[in-house]
């Protein structure tokens, strides 16, 4: 069975959008050029950030499609990390709540992809 490990959102500016990811992710990317900034994740996961005026064939979605879900240790990292992307600037879409999976939230990034921050609830699948 394939199992995916790449995601590639399209966004404005690669390197205005690298260093926003770089910062909260608290990593460096591995590439880095004016059209793609690629970060390698803990267990290879890999995100790409591709300019979409570049990208081919040319893709006509934009942010807030899809969401970049981000799992935490414990209901108390989801409202830290929440507290931290507001001190950040973030926009949220939701604030920390309780949803049938866990204690999640919503932010976007600067093109508007949905960054989800979650803890599943004991037996909710992670």
């Amino acid at each position: 069975m394939t199992t995916p490990n790449f995601v590639i959102l399209y966004v404005d500016s690669p390197e205005k959008s690298g260093a926003f990811y770089a910062s909260l992710l608290g990593r460096e990317p591995v590439e880095s050029s004016p059209t793609f900034v690629m970060f390698v994740l803990d267990k290879g996961f890999k995100l790409g950030l591709w300019s979409r005026h570049t990208v081919e064939p040319a893709a006509t979605a934009t942010g807030g499609g899809g969401e970049l879900v981000i799992a935490v240790e414990n209901a108390a990292a989801v409202d830290a990390t929440h507290a931290d992307w507001i001190g950040r600037g973030l926009k949220v879409l939701q604030a920390p709540t309780d949803l049938d999976f866990g204690r999640t939230f919503v932010a976007l990034d600067p093109d508007n992809h949905r960054l989800r921050v979650y803890w599943p609830f004991e037996g909710a699948q992670e």
